[in-house]
Order: structure tokens, then sequence, then C-alpha cells
């Protein structure tokens, strides 16, 4: 089930269902309001969105109330979360998928977002987005390639080739807009040649396993999995997250693997990555394809959870053909 694509003039709904809006810096804020409506829409926020924590996050009923309304409001053609976190997990046995289903839109957000987005397509069929948060809008630099693919995604339905971005960037840039460091971009890496197509599930590896074991996994047969993870990972806490994801059911017919860039951060180099996928023998007949522009670093492009992904890696080159 693929929402509606977007039209001039359209609605997007910002909502917190992890961390809260109230921390991002106004002038952020300002500016990623700028950028939405550069674009031809019109931005709304959630009832609880800039809500305050007490403790950790904001109550789960409110999270949820949040969601729902988003979905049921006809005015509501797009959600963006507006940061990622921790626990939005403690939200899916809460959502009233039926609702859902029943008001397709899309439904955007990354990283901790990733067990929402991936709930979301496993329990209704709705093709969900691994794509920008709402605050992603509120960088200075370094963003052109972020809102190309954005507008891209979510305004046509041809196939999208992705072209690697010119540079990345791994710095603090919502602390310090002008100091930033851009590194050229060599664009995607080869580890294992070969070709592959199916659906496309994943996001934030921790996050993704965090569905392990629960009605909210989605079926890995037939898939190919993007998977990154941020600054918090290392290489041995990759090397384990990936090996629990392979021990699932279903994983044996998986067809193709698309790892997004580390965070320096992390120490997972290319040379210590590709020694971790080498390890495991249940990876030596799949294509894989490393240092694509998702994940924390920026900038990123969007994908669909739910949706058909092509890839082919050949040698040097890697292709990546979404269609959304």
């Amino acid at each position: 089930m693929i929402p509606e694509k977007l039209k001039h003039g359209d609605e997007i709904r910002v909502i917190s269902p992890s961390k809260s809006l109230s921390i991002v810096a106004p002038d952020q804020q300002e500016l990623a309001v700028h950028r939405l409506r550069d674009m031809g829409f019109t931005v709304s926020y959630s009832n609880y969105a800039a809500e305050a924590p007490a403790l950790l996050s904001n109550p789960v009923e409110h999270r949820i109330s949040d969601i729902h309304e988003a979905f049921r409001d006809p005015h509501v053609k797009a959600v963006l979360t507006t940061l990622g976190g921790y626990d939005s997990n403690q939200l899916l046995s809460h959502l009233d998928y039926d609702l859902i289903q029943a008001h397709p839109k899309i439904f955007c957000g990354y990283s901790d977002i990733t067990a929402l987005s991936n709930s979301i397509y496993q329990k209704t069929g709705l093709v969900t987005y691994s794509g920008p948060h709402f605050s992603t809008f509120g960088m200075k630099q370094g963003l052109t390639y972020t809102l190309e693919h954005f507008r891209t995604m979510f305004t046509t339905t041809a196939a999208i080739d992705i072209e690697p971005a010119a540079h990345w960037s791994d710095d603090a840039w919502y602390l310090d807009q002008e100091d930033r460091t851009f590194y050229p971009n060599q664009g995607p890496v080869v580890i294992h040649e070969g070709q592959a197509s199916g659906t496309l599930i994943g996001g934030n590896l921790c996050t993704f396993n965090l569905l392990q074991g629960t009605a909210f996994m989605p079926d890995l047969a037939g898939t190919v999995l993007f998977l990154e993870d941020d600054e918090l990972s290392n290489p041995e806490t990759f090397d384990r997250d990936l090996q629990s994801l392979i021990h699932q059911p279903g994983f044996d017919q998986v067809q193709g693997l698309v790892i997004g860039r580390f965070q320096k951060a992390s120490n997972v180099d290319l040379p210590t990555l590709t020694a971790v996928i080498e390890s495991k023998p249940e990876l030596a007949s799949l294509p894989v394809i490393a240092d694509a522009d998702f994940g924390h670093t920026s900038p990123i492009f969007t994908f669909p959870i739910g949706g058909h992904v092509e890839i082919k890696a050949e040698r040097e080159q890697a292709h990546i053909r979404l269609h959304p």
C-alpha cells in the first residue's frame, strides 16, 4: 500500500514520537519550516510535539494521540517526525493499526523511528519511509542532496537511481552551524559482488533488532536489508547486532544487504566492516554494498520501507534503484 504523493499546498504534520521538539533550537525550527514551505508544502504541529518531558520521554498516551490524530486528519498528507531518540518502541502495542491502514499517508523519519516505520509496514502493509526528520531541515549547510531526494521521493512516481552525494559530513551541526567539515564522497563500496531485488526493510540496526521475536517484526524472506548505526555503535556491537539479525527466521531468504555510512566515532572503518562481513558465512552469497548515503552522517537519501529495490554490485561500481 503506497501512500499518495505530495502536491503543492499539501499539509505536513510534525509529531514527536521519540524526542521532543522542545529541544530543537527556535532558529532551526524556523529554518526547517522555511525549507518545507519553499518546496510548496504547509506545516502544522501535533498537540504535544513541543511538550517538554518531565523524565526521559513524554507520556505514551500523548505521543500515541498525536500519531492517531495525524493519520485521522484528512487535511494532513504526510507525517514527519521531529527527531530520533531511544524509546519509540514503547508505542508499538498502543497504536491503532486499523486506523492507520484506513487512512494511509506518508510517514517519514529515521534512527529510533525505525521501530515505528517497520512496525507500521508489518501491521498494515503501508509503505513508510526512512528519511530526514523535521529537525534535519534546520541544517544551514550541506542539505541540498537530502532536500532533493526528499522532494523526489515524495512528489514523483518514477524509479529513482541513487547517485552518491558529492560530499559528506559527520559533525554536530545542531550545536555549531558554521564550523563544519565536509569530506569528498567516494561513493558506495562493493564488499560482495552480485545483484538482487526485493522488498526493502530495515533502517537503524540496533533499533530494528528491538522488533525481534515480536509481532512487529517484518518478514525477512525476499528482502533487501538497508542497515545503519550511529556513533554509539562500535565494531563489536555492530558485529553482534548483525549476527542477531542473521539468526532470525527467514534470513536465509534475504536477497542482499546495503549498509549506510558509519560515523567516525564508531571506529567502524571499511577494513573493519569488511572483516565483519567476511566473518559471516551466511552473507557469503549475498551482494553487499557499504558506505551508502544514509544513516547518521549527512546528507542522506530517503528510501521506502516496504517498497521495491534493485541493487547491482559490480567490482568498483554499486547501483541502487528505488521504486517509491
